[in-house]
């Protein structure tokens, strides 16, 4: 291994699980959420530990509990490039969440120039991904890699920006709206899951913005129909991350694994999502992702 020139960090909606945090020896701001029920609200932070949470957040959405998230302020990018600073790194490049659908990486940007006054000799480029959850989790990851192939930082955030409009996601939600009440999709777009057995399918556009592309009659159609999308695709042979995430459907999950399992021989890793950007997702939806070489087809 190659002596690392630059650190690597994250914001929590790159949804990455404590102990892999740790094994990859990066730094992450925890996002908080807040949970409402009548006059109860309940404030949490986006650092579980164990699954039993991630299950416990998505059975309160399931009886009515309305969740909802704010951006990363611009003091918690300060406290973690803060603590990164003093602990001796002058060199990092972070991940922000896509712009398309918070400005977290104005105020990581913000943060860095506070910091500088104060360590005037650090290096740190905040890069917005153009995609959440997992694709965040997938390019942390790719960070990482070149990061221990001794990459230098301008090497990675040249990687970084070409790969992120290469991210594929196809997104099967259970109840759009979810989505429509944290602004991320239309009222418009949300009505069409309101039709029994439509199926919308979401992806991500290469703005970062969130699409409903295509609907399908029954579970069983649309799950076909997002297992094809694979084929229309060539992997990223450098970082070939396939990976499948869900909000507390694992059924679903092991199902869409069994298919493109039958249909491409990959078994994709099965995840289960953070509450930040589960909070819009809401329960029992499965989606998986990818690194292709093409771009996405949607603008």
């Amino acid at each position: 291994m190659s002596e690392a020139k630059f650190a690597v960090s994250a914001d929590s909606t790159c949804d990455l699980y404590a102990d892999e945090i740790k094994q990859m020896q990066i730094d992450v701001a925890p996002l908080e959420y807040t949970l409402t029920r009548g006059d109860d609200v309940t404030i949490g932070l986006d650092n579980f530990t164990k699954h039993e949470q991630y299950v416990a957040f998505y059975n309160q959405l399931r009886k009515g509990v309305v969740a909802r998230t704010s951006i990363l302020s611009v003091q918690a990018h300060v406290d973690l490039f803060t603590a990164m600073a003093k602990r001796g790194v002058k060199t990092a490049l972070h991940l922000s969440q896509g712009y398309g659908l918070s400005p977290t990486v104005d105020n990581a940007n913000a943060a860095i120039a506070e910091v500088k006054k104060t360590y005037p000799d650090i290096n740190y480029v905040a890069v917005e991904c153009d995609t959440t959850t997992i694709g965040e989790g997938m390019l942390v990851k790719a960070a990482v890699a070149m990061r221990d192939a001794g990459k230098t930082l301008d090497e990675a955030v040249a990687a970084i920006n070409a790969m992120k409009h290469h991210i594929q996601h196809f997104v099967l939600v259970n109840d759009l709206k979810f989505l429509a009440r944290g602004g991320r999709i239309s009222n418009v777009a949300a009505s069409i899951g309101s039709v029994v057995q439509i199926k919308p399918i979401i992806e991500f556009g290469r703005d970062g913005k969130l699409k409903v592309c295509r609907k399908e009659i029954g579970l069983k159609k649309a799950l076909r129909s997002i297992v094809n999308d694979y084929g229309k695709f060539t992997p990223n042979q450098d970082f070939p991350y396939i990976v499948i995430v869900h909000t507390d459907n694992e059924p679903l999950a092991k199902e869409l694994q069994a298919q493109l399992k039958a249909t491409y021989g990959i078994t994709p890793e099965i995840r289960i999502m953070g509450p930040i950007i589960g909070a819009h997702i809401g329960p029992s939806a499965v989606a998986y992702g990818f690194i292709s070489n093409e771009d996405r087809p949607y603008a």
